[in-house]
């Protein structure tokens, strides 16, 4: 359901061995990014792997990876296990990443949350930082049986959705759908003014599509909001007052919070469903819910950037940042003038 087309034999293995050099008690396992799905202009050999870990007890496997990597870690590594965890799980958005770390003659960054802090994320969108990369193809390496997660990712693919419709006009193409829903999580965060490539999300998409098609299609076929014609490539969404509230409704708890202040009058207090029912009626609903995604997105990815700077250490964050300006400068020197 959540990962795409089977891994050829050799990436299965080549991915297995990277994953045995870690503790193994994990929930979720997942590679993303350029060096994992081809992105325009990109050079997916030579690009850093991402991958996130999602553990059940961060002190126990930091205490564990401690032992077996503990060069991966900066000058953190002597502060032990139960700060390290307290670093990952009270600051920024709950992760805390290794970058820059050598492994099968590839470079690697992991970042590890905690599986309840992933659920929040994907259930209530607390930060948008890891629900906002299961938003696109990411590789799937192991899941375990854990029925709350598994619910999760899907609810947060659905929730994708609705936010989408509700920023696209009534008719629109299946292309536009998912440059909508790869955008979101790049919505106010601060990197994409600076050592991020502007064309990131049309990058993501174009050479995605089936990926994305088979990401989002049960879905987009049983949701009663929305006629999908897949032969076409075409959707129309219901954009009356009462469509769009109830898609409002629909939408995770962080964001519907996020619109109530943008919208509601000092000393006013209406609950939230009062709120939601105006901003249904009105014509820049769309605009009010980028703008609730945009400010949580920002806060994120201001917060967990600063976090990254300790947890890499100062030379892996001067040699990480320079690495992000010169894949830059190639995607602007590959454009034509």
């Amino acid at each position: 359901m959540m990962s795409v087309p089977a891994l050829h034999s050799s990436s299965s293995v080549f991915f297995r061995r990277i994953l045995s050099r870690f503790p193994q008690d994990l929930s979720l396992a997942f590679a993303y990014g350029s060096a994992v799905f081809r992105q325009t202009g990109g050079s997916p050999g030579k690009n850093m792997l991402d991958f996130v870990f999602a553990v059940d007890d961060p002190v126990t496997w930091h205490t564990m990876n401690l032992i077996e990597n503990r060069k991966h870690y900066s000058f953190l590594r002597y502060l032990g296990p139960k700060h390290i965890s307290s670093i990952q799980s009270e600051y920024g958005a709950g992760v805390y990443f290794n970058t820059l770390v050598p492994a099968e003659d590839r470079v690697i960054k992991y970042g590890v949350i905690s599986t309840d802090a992933l659920i929040d994320d994907l259930l209530h969108w607390k930060t948008l930082y890891i629900a906002g990369r299961l938003h696109k193809p990411v590789q799937i390496l192991l899941q375990n049986e854990n029925g709350k997660l598994r619910a999760a990712l899907v609810g947060n693919l659905k929730s994708a959705v609705t936010a989408s419709f509700l920023m696209l006009p009534e008719s629109f193409s299946e292309e536009d759908l998912f440059l909508q829903i790869a955008g979101l999580s790049y919505s106010g965060d601060f990197r994409m003014l600076f050592g991020e490539d502007k064309s990131k999300v049309s990058n993501i998409v174009k050479d995605n599509m089936p990926h994305f098609r088979k990401l989002y299609n049960s879905i987009l076929q049983e949701c009663p909001q929305v006629v999908y014609k897949p032969q076409q490539g075409r959707l129309e969404v219901d954009k009356s007052p009462e469509g769009q509230f109830t898609q409002l409704m629909a939408l995770p708890r962080r964001l519907q919070q996020q619109i109530t202040r943008l919208v509601e009058r000092p000393g006013k207090n209406r609950d939230v469903e009062e709120i939601l029912l105006q901003v249904a009626q009105d014509p820049d609903c769309g605009s009010v819910v980028q703008q609730g995604i945009s400010s949580i997105v920002k806060a994120s990815s201001i917060t967990q950037s600063a976090k990254g700077i300790a947890t890499a250490g100062l030379v892996k964050t001067l040699s990480y940042s320079a690495k992000k300006l010169q894949k830059m400068w190639r995607g602007w020197r590959r454009k034509p003038a």
